[in-house]
């Protein structure tokens, strides 16, 4: 995606592929699919699944207020992000545990999967007893 796509205005509103966050939002969904990337936009006009649709109403029924309070939970990681989730904060399951994702103009277009990841990074420790031959041989201090 090039910078174009996702940039602010002269006075810094953002703005989706020429369109401001007001103008997304009354958009309705077919509209805001016309907007999304190819794979985002497939899957909207082929129709969203019974789960991803009562996501979407739960979405439509929170105001900022309550989501605070209660974010909304979820297993749905291939959810595309839309307009309507803008402020909105989400319980994202990671396969062990349920992360807080608050939703944010820049992240539209995006699936909610992709800002919690579901790997842990990876230190590596010293080689230590049960080492490969070779590698028992790193100088002590």
């Amino acid at each position: 995606m090039s910078t174009q796509e996702y940039r602010t205005g002269r006075e810094g509103e953002f703005t989706y592929r020429g369109h401001t966050l007001d103008e997304l939002q009354e958009m309705d969904l077919e509209e805001v699919a016309e907007l999304l990337p190819a794979r985002k936009r497939r899957s909207i006009k082929r129709g969203l699944g019974v789960e991803h649709q009562k996501l979407l109403e739960k979405a439509r029924g929170k105001d900022e207020q309550e989501t605070a309070n209660s974010p909304i939970r979820t297993h749905l990681r291939d959810m595309p992000v839309l307009p309507e989730f803008v402020d909105l904060t989400f319980e994202v399951y990671t396969g062990q545990s349920f992360e807080r994702v608050r939703v944010e103009p820049e992240m539209i277009g995006h699936y909610l999967g992709e800002f919690q990841l579901t790997r842990n990074s990876v230190e590596h420790g010293q080689a230590g007893i049960g080492a490969t031959r070779s590698s028992k041989f790193v100088p002590l201090k």
